[in-house]
C-alpha cells in the first residue's frame, strides 16, 4: 500500500515537471522566446526560478519514488558510453543546425561572441531540467510499467513535444522536429547508457547551436554580427536655411 501511495505521488510531481516545461515561456527559456525585454537581472531571475523549481521537483520525484535509485535512469550512466554517444550526438546536432543555416541564410549568420554566455547558460539549464524530467522520469516510469523501451521513447519523446509548445501554429516546424528529435534521441540514449549523461551533453551542444546560428533577435544582446560588415551609408547633406533646393524653382526671397 505505501509502495503504491508513494508512486501515485511521484506520478503527480512528474505531471507538475511536465507543466513547468508547458510554462516555460513564462519564465523566458523556452526554445521560441525572443530577447526577453527589462532589466537583465530580472530575466535572469525568473529563468534561474524555473531552473530552482525543476530541480526541486526532480529531486522530490527521486526521494518520493519507491523503485531502486537507478529505475529512473537519473544517474549519469556507463563513462565510456556517455563520452562516446555523447560527443557524437553534440557533433551531429551543431552539424545539423550548421546545415539548416546554410539553407536558410546561405551563409553562417552568428551572435556577437560577448552575448554567447547567456544562451550557453540558458541551454545547459533547460537541458539538465529537460533531461532529467523526461528521458529520466518521465521515460522511466513507464519502463518500470514493463512497456517495450521502444514505445516508451517514443511516448515520452511526444509528450515532450507537445510540452515544448513548438507544434503551436504559427511557429518554426523546424523547432518542433527538433524538440521531437531530442526526445527520441535522447531516450534512445538513455536506454543505451543507463543514465541522462550524454542525452544531457547532446541537448546542450545542439540547443546552443540552434540559439547562436538560428535564433535572430534584437539589441545587444544577440545582434547579428553580419551588421558590422556593412559600410555606413553616407550622411545626407544639410538642407540649405529655407528647406531643401528644388532644381529649377526659384528660390526664396
Amino acid at each position: 500500500m505505501e509502495e503504491t501511495l508513494r508512486s501515485l505521488v511521484a506520478i503527480a510531481f512528474a505531471l507538475l515537471l511536465v507543466m513547468l516545461r508547458l510554462d516555460a515561456e513564462r519564465f523566458g527559456v523556452a526554445e521560441y522566446t525572443a530577447a526577453a525585454a527589462g532589466d537583465r537581472w530580472t530575466v535572469l531571475g525568473r529563468r534561474f526560478a524555473w531552473f530552482v523549481l525543476g530541480l526541486a521537483l526532480i529531486g522530490i520525484v527521486a526521494v518520493i519514488h519507491p523503485g531502486p535509485p537507478g529505475a529512473l535512469g537519473l544517474q549519469f550512466g556507463d563513462r565510456g558510453a556517455v563520452l562516446l554517444l555523447g560527443l557524437a550526438y553534440a557533433t551531429l546536432g551543431a552539424a545539423q543546425a550548421i546545415a539548416v543555416a546554410r539553407l536558410r541564410f546561405g551563409r553562417l549568420r552568428t551572435s556577437r561572441p560577448s552575448s554567447y554566455p547567456w544562451p550557453l547558460l540558458n541551454a545547459l539549464a533547460t537541458a539538465l531540467v529537460d533531461e532529467a524530467a523526461f528521458r529520466g522520469i518521465i521515460l522511466g516510469l513507464l519502463l518500470v510499467t514493463g512497456l517495450d523501451a521502444g514505445v516508451a521513447i517514443v511516448i515520452q519523446a511526444l509528450v515532450y513535444t507537445l510540452a515544448t509548445r513548438t507544434g503551436v501554429p504559427g511557429r518554426d516546424l523546424y523547432l518542433l522536429a527538433c524538440a521531437l528529435g531530442l526526445g527520441l534521441a535522447g531516450g534512445w540514449l538513455t536506454v543505451e547508457t543507463g543514465g541522462i549523461g550524454a542525452a544531457v551533453v547532446g541537448h546542450v551542444a545542439t540547443r546552443f547551436a540552434v540559439a547562436v546560428l538560428l535564433e535572430r533577435a534584437d539589441g545587444d544582446e544577440t545582434g547579428d554580427r553580419d551588421d558590422a560588415d556593412e559600410p555606413d551609408e553616407p550622411d545626407e547633406p544639410d538642407e540649405p536655411e529655407g528647406g531643401p533646393a528644388v532644381t529649377g524653382a526659384p528660390g526664396r526671397r
